[in-house]
């Protein structure tokens, strides 16, 4: 937060949050439009919309005062919290439209001071025979008063005047409950519960009487002029809400039980008609709507003192001249002029009706965005976060749910209009913005718990042990990380949608300081270069002086998933011995571990075209066929080899031929071999002709290449070269399992 924003004289207390909050709450609406309300919807109806109403502004109190409880808070009110919680972007897209809907609330709250005199015009048309058609003849003057009052005098004087203007609401509120009328006194209370239906929507009737409960967090804008933001907001605003709702009640109870439907529904003014001296109803509309406006008026220059002392806007002349403040106090006069500016214009439109509705969305908005990080707070368990006040994550996010359902229930064109503004704010913001903290905070902290409870989960959940559910969870070891991708891209393709796979880079070196700083720098490359491929790759780095010390701690790596490790993945440079001697040195290593093996030997071909994968199959390969057949399905779900087809070939002797094709055609037919007959080529293995041959032959084109290979391979003093011989051929894949595989 810029240090113009720094108040060198904060000396409000808990009282004026209070009185802001409440004079606005209790403000236009409530005098204009609760009759209304009454009388359109009945008694049960109005309370309906009351706690209906108040279950989106106490969850956002509580959730304000938690949020506010945890941090200091500075100038700046809502816009302060959300974007030091959710970050400078998307707090000053919404910090934005908070500004707007505050500044256009003065003028609404002008328009409706100026009703007020309604009651006057039968006065001014007997006394001087002039009929005044305009009330725009009585809010221009008022916002002009208004305007020289706070651009001269400031806040210390907008609390002065709210003192006296609270006072005149109470007054009238008490001569208003004082009142009876001729209806009242033969009222039939059993009334109260029968069902109203004016034609009106209760939606409609919710969307005019809301605002009236939007006024709770209006302290809050005063934090940078309170000497302790963490006792005053919360109290302030959450003894206003309380108060609020039940002052809302009795009126409801009052309306309903002294004036009928049509005079509730007809005359906007009818509590001047039930108050004991019906003029101070005027006099409080006036005291309401001033008080409300000044309190709007105080708040709105400060939410865009703050936007400006957060360098948001993309040119630094308009954030300093919307951020500087008054050398003595730091008001923010600047914003105060820009603020003066938008009321009039909207004062002299004349009728902001259709905009109150668009400033109630951003409200909306306003409030589920407190309510929202709240609730994400609670679950992401982050340690920094211990407000001295705590709401419950269910009324938070009951809140949240809340308020997007409203926004589209009221006016689905206008919820929609302000969701897109506040997307366009965001990426005009996030464009040349220095910030790229965004919400990645909190929902780090969410996802890690969520990630940390499933993976406790699963790993108490009964382990899958059915040969038809496997899948893979692959750990692939390397040393060679960046001077070949081959393996990188496999584990991509492998981990896409059916499998988990874990990538270490081995850094083959003593552990230290410069040995852990130098794999971090390899493991953020690795992250970079994942990221811009698009795999789901989970990666980490190993450091060990030696290859076999490093596979030993590679195959005890828990399971990320939280499934354990089924599969080791290796990968070598063709005619580059040293790492593949190593593998087969410890592959009784990986069979203790009851890993399934696969050697990758990359060759200079790479993947090519990514279309054709051959598999190679013989007798002694019956149970790796299915997870070679398995794996190559796997890979060809990658979008790229979505032109991809696996071909078969299975290698007998001549004598062995015919039994041997019969045996595939029934393991085929079976299931047992999951693949068509007709996409098996049976090849005869002709005496004196390397089977090696016969494969550099045919698959010379291919992609990928799959063989199969066990035990007895390797394990003898030339186990290596089974792996050789194998140059014309591009990337070659060398499976063995040790647990069977079945395919449905």
């Amino acid at each position: 937060m810029s240090k113009t924003l720094i108040n060198s004289k904060a000396n409000f207390g808990t009282l004026p949050v209070f009185l802001t909050a409440i004079s606005t709450i209790l403000g236009a609406v409530m005098f204009l439009r609760f009759g209304f309300a009454v009388g359109s919807v009945g008694f049960l109806g109005t309370l309906a919309i009351i706690i209906i109403g108040h279950a989106v502004t106490i969850p956002t109190a509580m959730a304000l005062a938690e949020i506010a409880t945890n941090q200091k808070v500075e100038g700046g009110g809502e816009y302060f919290i959300i974007s030091r919680s959710f970050g400078v972007n998307i707090g000053a897209a919404i910090g934005i439209a908070l500004y707007l809907s505050q500044a256009i609330s003065v003028a609404f709250y002008v328009i409706a001071f100026a009703e007020a005199f309604e009651a006057i015009k039968p006065w001014v048309i007997t006394e001087f025979g002039y009929e005044i058609y305009d009330n725009r003849i009585f809010s221009i003057p008022a916002l002009l008063l208004l305007i020289w009052l706070m651009v001269t005098k400031g806040a210390d004087l907008g609390m002065k005047a709210l003192y006296v203007v609270v006072a005149i609401l109470a007054v009238s509120l008490v001569l208003f409950f004082l009142g009876t009328t001729p209806y009242s006194e033969v009222f039939d209370s059993s009334l109260l519960f029968k069902n109203v239906d004016s034609g009106k929507g209760f939606f409609f009737v919710f969307a005019v009487i809301f605002p009236a409960f939007t006024g709770m967090t209006a302290g809050v804008g005063l934090s940078g002029d309170l000497r302790d933001p963490k006792k005053s907001i919360p109290m302030g605003t959450l003894a206003a809400t309380v108060i609020g709702m039940i002052i809302y009640v009795f009126i409801a109870y009052k309306l309903a039980s002294s004036a009928d439907v049509a005079a509730l529904v007809g005359d906007q003014l009818v509590m001047g008609k039930i108050a004991l001296w019906g003029p101070i109803i005027p006099i409080g509309l006036a005291a309401a709507t001033i008080s409300s406006a000044l309190g709007s008026f105080m708040v709105a220059p400060r939410t865009l003192q703050a936007i400006g002392g957060d360098k948001v806007f993309h040119n630094k002349y308009v954030n300093f001249w919307v951020a500087k403040g008054t050398k003595k106090n730091n008001e923010p006069r600047n914003a105060t002029i820009l603020t003066s500016a938008i009321a009039l214009i909207f004062v002299l439109m004349g009728d902001v009706n259709a905009v109150a509705e668009v400033i109630s969305m951003f409200f909306m908005v306003t409030y589920g965005s407190l309510c929202l990080i709240s609730f994400m707070q609670h679950f992401a368990a982050d340690p920094s976060y211990r407000p001295s006040f705590k709401s419950k994550w269910y009324l938070s996010l009951l809140g949240a749910v809340l308020c997007i359902y409203l926004m589209f229930k009221i006016n689905t064109p206008y919820a929609i209009a302000a969701i897109l503004l506040m997307v366009g704010l965001y990426f005009y913001i996030s464009i040349k913005s220095d910030t790229k903290k965004g919400m990645a905070n909190i929902f780090q902290g969410v996802i890690h718990q969520f990630n940390r409870r499933i993976q406790v989960f699963l790993q108490k959940s009964e382990k899958v042990k059915t040969e038809e559910d496997w899948r893979p969870a692959v750990l692939c070891l390397s040393q060679d990380s960046f001077e070949r991708y081959s393996a990188l891209d496999l584990m991509k393709w492998i981990s896409h949608r059916y499998g988990f796979g874990t990538y270490i880079h081995f850094e083959k070196a003593y552990f230290s300081k410069e040995s852990k700083e130098m794999a971090e720098k390899k493991l953020a490359k690795l992250i970079q270069i994942a990221s811009n491929s698009n795999s789901n790759v989970f990666l980490e780095t190993l450091i060990s002086p030696s290859n076999t010390a490093a596979i030993v701690q590679a195959i005890q790596q828990p399971g990320i998933s939280g499934q354990p490790n089924n599969m080791m993945l290796f990968e070598y440079k063709k005619g580059q011995k040293e790492w593949l001697e190593d593998i087969i040195d410890n592959y009784s290593l990986l069979k203790t571990a009851n890993y399934d093996l696969c050697i990758l030997g990359s060759s200079d071909k790479g993947f090519g075209y990514r279309k054709d994968i051959h598999i190679w199959i013989r007798k002694e390969d019956y149970e790796n066929a299915n997870l070679m057949i398995l794996l190559s399905y796997i890979i060809l779900g990658h979008k790229d080899w979505n032109k991809g087809e696996i071909k078969i070939f299975a290698t007998f002797s001549k004598g062995q031929l015919k039994l041997e094709e019969e045996n595939l055609i029934e393991l085929t037919s079976s299931g047992r071999l999951p693949i068509s007959a007709k996409n098996i080529r049976v090849l005869e293995l002709e005496e004196g002709i390397d089977r090696k041959k016969l494969i550099n032959g045919h698959s010379a084109d291919a992609d990928l290449t799959i063989l199969g290979f066990h035990e007895g391979m390797v394990n003898t003093e030339k186990g290596i070269e089974f792996f050789e011989g194998y140059d014309q051929v591009g990337n070659i894949l060398f499976v063995n399992t040790l647990t069977s595989k079945f395919i449905k």
